[in-house]
C-alpha cells in the first residue's frame, strides 16, 4: 500500500505534549502523542504487539516480546520489555547504543469501544545540546510517522509499502506532513515553558534532517539519539 493521505489533516490528527520528568534521580524530557483511532482496543493492541502484524506498518520486529525479554526492531533500536498488560499498557526500554529511554503506549476506548486513544510517551535523560539542537521533534517527528503508518494500516489491514515508507520524508506530501508535525512539537515545548525563538531554531534543523536525502551531503548532526522512523 502506497502513502495516500492529506499530509496536513494527517498530522494534525496528532496531540501532542512535552513533560518534565526524572529518573534515578537525573532530569528527563517526555515527548507525549496522544491519536484516536477508529479501532477497538484488542486489534489496535494486535497491530502494536504481534510480530507479524508489527512490520505491516513498522519495521520488523525479532526476540523474546515478553515481560523480561529482549526484542530488537531491524536497523533501529532494541530494548527489554518491562511491562505488557493487554490490551491497555504496553513499556519498554528504547535503547540505540549506550543510550537508554524508556517507551510506554497506553490505550483507552472511546465511543462505547469502536475507537481507541493511544498516548505514547518517549521518556529520554536530557541532553542539553541535543536538546538545543533538535528540541522534542527529533523523537516526535520519528513517532509522528510511525503513528501515521499505524492508522494507513488499521483502515485498510494492508500494509505499508516499505519503500514508501522509508521514502516518505522526502516527497512533497511528506515534507508538509513532517512541517506540520514539527511546528507542533515546537507549539508543546513552548507551552511548556521553552524558550519559543530557540525551539523554533530546533524545529527547523529537525525538519532538515528528516526532508534531506540522506544520500547527499548534509553538514547537519545526526539525531540519532531517540529517533524511530517508519
Amino acid at each position: 500500500m502506497t502513502i495516500s493521505v492529506d499530509p496536513i489533516a494527517t498530522a494534525g490528527l496528532v496531540t501532542r505534549e512535552v513533560r518534565t520528568g526524572e529518573r534515578a534521580g537525573a532530569p528527563t524530557r517526555v515527548a507525549v502523542a496522544h491519536r484516536a483511532y477508529a479501532t477497538d482496543p484488542a486489534d489496535l493492541w494486535d497491530a502494536l504487539t504481534d510480530p507479524q502484524r508489527i512490520p505491516r506498518w513498522f519495521l520488523p520486529v525479532s526476540g523474546d516480546l515478553r515481560v523480561g525479554g529482549r526484542y530488537s526492531l531491524t536497523g533501529n533500536a532494541s530494548g527489554v520489555v518491562e511491562r505488557c498488560a493487554a490490551p491497555r499498557v504496553l513499556a519498554l526500554t528504547w535503547e540505540m547504543g549506550p543510550q537508554v529511554s524508556w517507551v510506554e503506549v497506553e490505550l483507552t476506548p472511546v465511543d462505547d469501544g469502536a475507537g481507541t486513544t493511544l498516548e505514547l510517551r518517549h521518556e529520554a535523560p536530557v541532553d542539553p545540546g541535543f536538546w538545543a539542537q533538535y528540541g522534542p521533534g527529533a523523537v516526535g517527528v520519528g513517532w509522528d510517522l510511525a503513528l501515521l503508518g499505524l492508522g494507513l494500516h488499521l483502515d485498510t489491514g494492508e500494509p505499508v509499502d516499505p519503500d514508501d515508507g522509508a521514502g516518505y520524508a522526502l516527497t512533497a506530501d511528506g515534507r508538509a506532513f513532517v512541517r506540520t508535525a514539527a511546528l507542533g512539537w515546537t507549539a508543546a515545548a513552548v507551552a511548556a515553558g521553552e524558550d519559543a525563538r530557540a525551539m523554533q531554531a530546533a524545529g527547523d534543523r529537525t525538519v532538515t534532517f528528516y526532508t534531506v536525502d540522506p544520500s547527499q551531503p548534509s553538514t547537519e548532526e545526526t539525531p540519532t539519539e531517540e529517533t524511530p522512523t517508519a
